[in-house]
């Protein structure tokens, strides 16, 4: 999409309520936090379109809008009716050059309410829900993704992104030549995940579950809460592993196929 204008307005309110793990989280605080933040965004979506305002995408917490020629002050303005109208503290964040809002895969006609890139008009990057942005994301996902970035960074509009597409995918392609030859370091392909429970309380063979029980089988411990690190180099169908006494995986060549190598650490 190409907005001659786009704004993303925000005021953080959610938090983490609905974490089943937070000491202070409340479902229902959630829910109720949730039902407040749409009526708002209802109302500030009614002033900015009754503004001339085009509504193009929005979450609890955040709009974008968009309208042609439009300055930088009219947008401020508009922030100070909404804030006056609703005795709501709103903000300004900028205006961007292009953005993108990522397709659902269960509905590839809607986009995820979370999940978008963006530049805005000095050059700042706004990332949100992709890979780059897990903690769980090995660096050689998250070095390409953020070269593919740069590249498409360099566009000032729609039709230049759109012109800038296959030279990203060129460097995912360099990416996958590197990985597929062998060339990537080790490092640089390890997983890192959460066990939520004991090895040996799983019943679905799950990546980290595999990784920790093999931890056990070798001598180590691990239990529910902790992390596990892991490299897998082959099929998932058949998956041999041994325990790494610590995290660095420095100095070691690339492992046999289907051999997994992991340690684990208390976080």
């Amino acid at each position: 999409m190409d907005p001659s204008v786009l704004i993303a307005a925000k005021r953080r309110v959610i938090g983490y309520l609905g974490f089943k793990n937070a000491r202070f989280g409340k479902i229902d605080a959630h829910i109720a936090t949730c039902a407040f933040s749409r009526e708002a965004l209802k109302k500030a979506a009614a002033i900015a379109e009754s503004r001339g305002f085009r509504l193009v995408h929005g979450i609890v917490d955040s709009m974008w809008l968009e309208k042609s020629d439009a300055t930088i002050d009219e947008y401020k303005v508009l922030c100070d009716e909404i804030e006056g109208e609703l005795d709501l503290p709103i903000s300004f964040e900028g205006r961007y050059k292009w953005i993108v809002f990522l397709n659902s895969r269960v509905n590839p006609k809607l986009p995820v309410l979370n999940r978008y890139y963006g530049v805005f008009e000095d050059g700042a990057l706004k990332i949100r829900g992709i890979d780059l942005r897990r903690h769980d994301t090995p660096n050689i996902v998250r070095n390409c993704q953020r070269a593919m970035l740069s590249v498409l960074s360099e566009a000032n509009n729609s039709s230049e992104f759109t012109a800038l597409i296959p030279k990203a995918l060129k460097v995912m392609k360099n990416y996958v030549i590197m990985l597929r030859a062998g060339n990537a370091p080790v490092e640089d392909l390890i997983l890192e995940k959460r066990v939520s429970k004991n090895p040996g309380e799983y019943s679905n063979r799950v990546e980290q579950a595999i990784a920790a029980s093999h931890l056990t089988k070798a001598g180590g411990s691990v239990h529910g809460g902790q992390s596990v690190s892991y490299v897998i180099t082959g099929g998932a169908s058949r998956i041999i592993g041994r325990f790494q006494s610590n995290c660095s995986m420095r100095g070691h060549s690339m492992m046999r196929r289907n051999m997994l190598r992991f340690c684990s650490r208390q976080r």
